[in-house]
């Protein structure tokens, strides 16, 4: 990695799990201990690749990115997916960074692409609002490998085969969380989901990385009996 493509004046760790392959062309970094153990994802793709929430800001993350193609898309599931050095992430890797309207306001500092309801960033890729946990929080679908969506904390693993939304003190509505995740399963009838990659609690999926036979666990939820689900610790 160049020396100058890192601002000596900024104190970076350099040790860190490298990613790891998930998916054809998607790789998952280690638990971001600034983002209160946040999993962001990397999908290689021609039209350039994304980032969907931050890693942490360490050395051996960075350069990892740059000798894999850089970075075109950065882009935010939810406020708690940001860190701490959202910033000089994007000074570094020069790249775009999308957020949902409500949540645009944490990054003063920052350009951003803002976006409402939902928004077409390639034929592939697609940014869906789905408020609830957060005023923000968005999921990204990728329509490619049978259909992955990757859910940030609206959706998370319960255990290595469930994936339900939780209920937490930092829950911004729940009710609004349950539709959105109702409005999800309208839009997923069909076969067009296979995998969810959830951005926290991968330690549920021990080794294998994402929640598979997506469509049919999604479809599968309760969502009246998850109304009355009471506070997770």
């Amino acid at each position: 990695m160049p020396e100058n493509l890192i601002n000596p004046t900024v104190n970076i760790p350099r040790h860190n799990k490298p990613p790891r392959s998930i998916l054809p062309r998607i790789f998952a970094f280690a638990p971001n201990r600034d983002s209160l153990g946040g999993t962001a994802y990397f999908i290689v793709n021609q039209a350039g690749n994304l980032l969907i929430d931050c890693p942490a800001w360490q050395d051996s993350n960075l350069g990892w990115l740059q000798e894999n193609g850089g970075v075109r898309w950065l882009i935010f599931t939810h406020r708690g997916g940001m860190g701490k050095q959202v910033q000089p992430m994007q000074e570094v890797l020069q790249c775009e960074v999308i957020v949902q309207e409500q949540e645009a306001y944490l990054l003063p500092e920052i350009k951003v692409t803002s976006f409402a309801s939902s928004f077409s960033l390639i034929p592939e890729i697609e940014l869906i609002w789905t408020p609830g946990h957060s005023p923000g929080s968005t999921c990204v679908y990728y329509s490619q490998q049978g259909g992955v969506l990757f859910t940030g904390r609206h959706l998370l693993p319960k255990s290595a085969q469930e994936i339900v939304p939780l209920r937490t003190a930092k829950t911004f509505h729940w009710w609004r969380q349950i539709k959105s995740v109702a409005n999800l399963r309208d839009r997923f009838l069909g076969d067009n989901l296979q995998y969810i990659l959830p951005g926290a609690n991968t330690g549920y999926l021990r080794g294998q990385g994402y929640i598979d036979d997506a469509n049919r666990k999604l479809q599968s939820l309760d969502l009246d009996d998850l109304k009355n689900l009471p506070l997770c610790n």
